[in-house]
């Protein structure tokens, strides 16, 4: 056994085996401090990579803070300028005038000597209906007329004759009253020949329509070779006068007293817009609101006219009508969307110099698409138009400025 091996050793052989035995430990405890020092940098150099890998930098270089973002926004002036107050209403065109074309006698349409569409003048020849018998009549009137001249006029004589007869006593006096009574009845009857010539003038002149004032002819509803009838419910053609045109709108009846203040000043203008109210059509003058109100609606009927040069405005079309109510002077004004409604007041994002915003609070007025401030901003101040809904109290912007911005405003009155 090993045990009884080291017994029969000397001393010396004893001290030589147990600094071997010694030496061997150190060698191991050196072999095992290396692989633990190999294996510990073998680790910092893999987290080294790693950290290398996902940051871009080396490990030892720590990555900076970054630095607060800036709000993108848009930004415009605070401004004096004149703002136009326009009351709005939905609108109807209608012709100044509309006439439907009938016949006032009775018989054979024969011409219609004018187009559909066609614009005409006043006095033009619309339709001919047959004239012959209507000639015919007028005809027999100036020869009943004649005919009565003529007894009239033996029945003259008749009473001069019995007359000088009676002065020398070589007639009656009831002979003389006879002969008086036939001359006036003659005379009469004359009256009654001029009232039928009269007529049968009229009814000629009947079968020649004409316009009776410059306008434009509708669709024809008749063709030549019917026969009309002056009882006839349906026309011949209608005739409408564009030239000048009206527009009729509505407005809430709380404005009417500032329209009635206006149009003491002078003529009131109206501008017809299309109907989705980008594109102004006409420009016109107001002529008369209604004399009443509707009180059903509690609104008030007005009435504009245009000169219509343009033939932009049609009878039937439907419109906006936008009527300039005042001219405020010179005051301060921002567009709508840069003033934010709060719980308790108006505000909007004043920009301060060092590119923060800053909440202020306003007193302001509507008028559609500007806001008229009366109290908070000064002119030269710069705002937030657009992009609020990101920003509170310091926050840093990034400012640029909208190209165009809004100069008149429409206050509607629906």
């Amino acid at each position: 056994m090993r045990g009884k091996e080291f017994v029969g050793l000397s001393h010396d052989q004893e001290g030589s085996a147990a600094a071997s035995h010694v030496s061997g430990g150190r060698r191991k405890v050196a072999r095992r401090s290396y692989r633990i020092a190999a294996s510990g940098g073998v680790a910092l150099l893999l987290g080294a990579v790693g950290l290398w890998s996902l940051s871009g930098r080396p490990a030892a270089q720590p990555a900076p803070t970054p630095l607060a973002s800036a709000v993108p926004v848009s930004v415009t002036k605070v401004e004096r300028q004149d703002v136009q107050v326009w009351l709005s209403g939905i609108g109807t065109v209608q012709a100044l005038n509309t006439v439907t074309v009938r016949a006032r006698v009775d018989g054979t349409l024969m011409q219609v000597p004018v187009a559909e569409g066609q614009v005409v003048k006043q006095g033009t020849v619309l339709a001919v209906i047959d004239p012959r018998p209507y000639q015919a009549a007028l005809d027999a009137a100036s020869a009943k007329k004649a005919q009565d001249e003529a007894s009239l006029g033996n029945a003259k004589l008749d009473l001069d004759r019995y007359t000088s007869l009676a002065k020398q006593s070589f007639a009656s006096h009831q002979q003389v009253d006879t002969q008086q009574m036939q001359v006036n009845q003659l005379t009469a009857g004359l009256k009654g020949d001029d009232a039928t010539i009269e007529t049968a003038q009229l009814n000629l002149s009947y079968c020649y329509i004409t316009a009776p004032f410059d306008g434009r002819l509708g669709l024809r509803q008749l063709d030549p070779g019917n026969l009309v009838h002056a009882s006839d419910v349906s026309g011949i053609m209608t005739i409408t006068q564009v030239h000048p045109i009206a527009v009729v709108f509505t407005l809430p009846q709380r404005n009417l007293p500032a329209i009635v203040e206006e149009m003491t000043k002078g003529p009131v203008t109206v501008a017809a817009m299309s109907g989705d109210d980008n594109q102004e059509l006409a420009r016109g003058t107001l002529l008369t609101p209604d004399n009443a109100i509707d009180t059903a609606t509690g609104t008030i009927r007005l009435k504009a006219t245009f000169l219509n040069e343009e033939n932009r405005l049609w009878p039937g079309q439907f419109v906006t009508a936008r009527l300039l109510l005042r001219t405020e002077r010179q005051v301060v004004a921002v567009p709508a969307q840069a003033v934010q409604r709060g719980q308790d007041s108006l505000y909007v994002y004043v920009v301060t110099p060092k590119s923060t915003v800053q909440r202020q609070s306003v007193v302001a007025q509507d008028r559609g698409a500007l806001m008229v401030i009366t109290k908070g901003l000064d002119p030269g101040q710069t705002i937030v138009l657009d992009g609020q809904s990101r920003l509170q109290e310091g926050t840093l912007i990034a400012a640029t400025t909208p190209t165009t911005a809004a100069t008149t405003t429409n206050q509607s009155g629906g």
